[in-house]
């Protein structure tokens, strides 16, 4: 048996196609085409290039010809994104990006209409301004013109799944990063939406992960002289698929995807949007099978991604394997930052926004490239350890291990810091997490796999982990005093 199927897989930075072969026992993945995803700066607005993305897909369409017989695709990218179709089918505009500045006031805004506490228990997403509601809202306040010219709004995934297709749907993982979905009634938060003067008729059906949508459409087959293949929505949202290749043996286990956001949580099987979740800043999504992710989303490796290109700006080429040797060797628990902290989101210098954070909060300034990817290192593994805290009071579960995956996990400091603050085992790996899930949910949906526990034994017998025990306990618990009192007194 060798059953082939396409993985596109979209990140913040970077995006891939990949091969996923299945012998019925194993997943072997091959990648075959990797590409930037670069924003575009026009006219004082930040947005997706998405025909330049678009283009990608095709690009993996025509190199998955060499594979033969490929059964089907699946499309995975980041959160809270849209683009607007009009009634022809035409995109109106690119996608803008979520850093973009024009959600700010915005969740005020939403506040002022609708309450803190009743606005998460019906939607349970942590309040970010990046979040779908506030950019809407922010497009019907500066430019309700689109959203006159607007037949349907399409999640990033969906967007793409369109274009392959035909078929507009709304994936259910993606549906719920937007705080627009209703947690209890596993749909649209319709009434949320009027009181925010969104209009009901923009939003398509949820599809729940696992559903064909269709096959490639007649001219794009044409276009390509590619053979017919399925088009399967995975779970959209990556962090999603990511947590469908958990290795954890069993459903009780708190997992940290590390990658340009580093998404910290837990499965469960009914959201919680209680209070104590809420003031935690945890966000509940939908995973596949219906399944809760209960996460706390964190700024993770941007602060170091922005950091090399802001050196790069400035003409100093410095690699991440560089990076990594200069925070191992620098003086620890020298100073701390909060990666959360709002200075810290919009890109830019980044070093220079961690020394104002610094010198703002009384603590040494880094003076050397060592001390201040140091910072940057320990503040990430406390944040985690503060995130898995409010995490295990939110669930009244006792988490031993962390499962750790994604492509942050190539970096092994990282892997250690986490393991000594959060004084627990990381399980490291696998590093492809989301286009293993991506692939997994393919095949659930083929009938090559059973259901989500078989694809995770599969996953463990097919990827290899690293095991990283804490240590130094007595330093790591006096640092993480330090760091609440700076980050709480900032």
């Amino acid at each position: 048996m060798d059953k082939k199927v396409l993985a596109i897989d979209f990140g913040a930075s970077s995006g891939r196609a990949v091969i996923g072969h299945f012998d019925g026992e194993r997943i072997t993945l091959e990648e075959i085409h990797r590409f930037s995803n670069d924003p575009v700066n026009l006219g004082g607005t930040l947005y997706w290039d998405f025909l330049r993305l678009f283009h990608e897909v095709k690009q993996s369409l025509l190199k998955s010809k060499q594979y033969g017989q490929v059964d089907s695709l699946g499309v995975d990218t980041w959160g809270v994104d849209f683009g607007l179709i009009d009634k022809n089918g035409r995109l109106i505009e690119n996608p803008v990006h979520y850093r973009d500045s024009r959600t700010k006031g915005m969740m005020e805004d939403a506040f002022a209409l609708i309450p803190k506490d009743s606005f998460y228990a019906a939607t349970g997403n942590q309040f970010m301004e990046i979040n779908t509601a506030f950019q809407l809202m922010s497009v019907q306040k500066n430019r309700p013109e689109l959203l006159e010219q607007a037949d349907k709004l399409l999640m990033m995934p969906d967007l793409f799944n369109f274009f392959l297709t035909g078929e507009k749907v709304t994936e259910q993982s993606i549906a719920s990063t937007t705080q627009l979905y209703d947690q209890s009634g596993r749909c649209w938060a319709y009434r949320v939406a009027e009181r925010l003067g969104i209009r009901e008729s923009l939003f398509t059906n949820i599809v729940p992960a696992g559903t064909k949508i269709g096959t490639l459409s007649h001219d794009i087959r044409k276009e390509l002289d590619v053979r017919d293949m399925d088009v399967i929505a995975v779970c959209g949202h990556d962090t999603q698929s990511a947590m469908a290749a958990v290795p954890a043996p069993n459903g009780d286990f708190a997992f940290l995807s590390c990658g340009t956001w580093s998404l910290l949580g837990t499965e469960l099987d009914e959201p919680l949007t209680d209070e104590n979740a809420r003031i935690n800043g945890l966000t509940n999504e939908v995973g596949f099978g219906g399944k809760i992710s209960f996460l706390k989303n964190i700024i993770g490796l941007w602060l170091l991604q922005e950091s090399r290109r802001q050196w790069s700006r400035e003409g100093r080429e410095v690699t991440f394997a560089d990076m990594e040797k200069m925070a191992a060797e620098a003086e620890p628990f020298r100073s701390y930052i909060d990666p959360d902290d709002p200075r810290f989101v919009s890109a830019g210098d980044i070093p220079e926004r961690v020394r104002d954070f610094c010198a703002d909060s009384g603590q040494p300034v880094p003076e050397t490239d060592g001390q201040l990817l140091r910072c940057i290192y320990q503040s990430l593994a406390l944040k985690y350890r503060q995130a898995v805290e409010g995490l295990e009071s939110c669930t009244g579960r006792r988490f031993n291990a962390i499962y750790m995956i994604g492509g942050g996990i190539r970096d092994k400091l990282l892997c250690k810091l986490t393991a000594n603050a959060c004084k627990r085992r990381v399980i490291a790996g696998p590093v492809e997490a989301t286009a293993l899930g991506n692939i997994a949910v393919q095949l659930i949906a083929s009938g090559d796999i059973a259901d989500i526990s078989q694809a995770r034994q599969i996953i463990t017998a097919s990827e290899n982990v690293e095991v990283y025990e804490p240590d130094s306990p007595m330093q790591w618990e006096k640092a993480y005093e330090d760091f609440k009192l700076i980050i709480g007194g900032k």
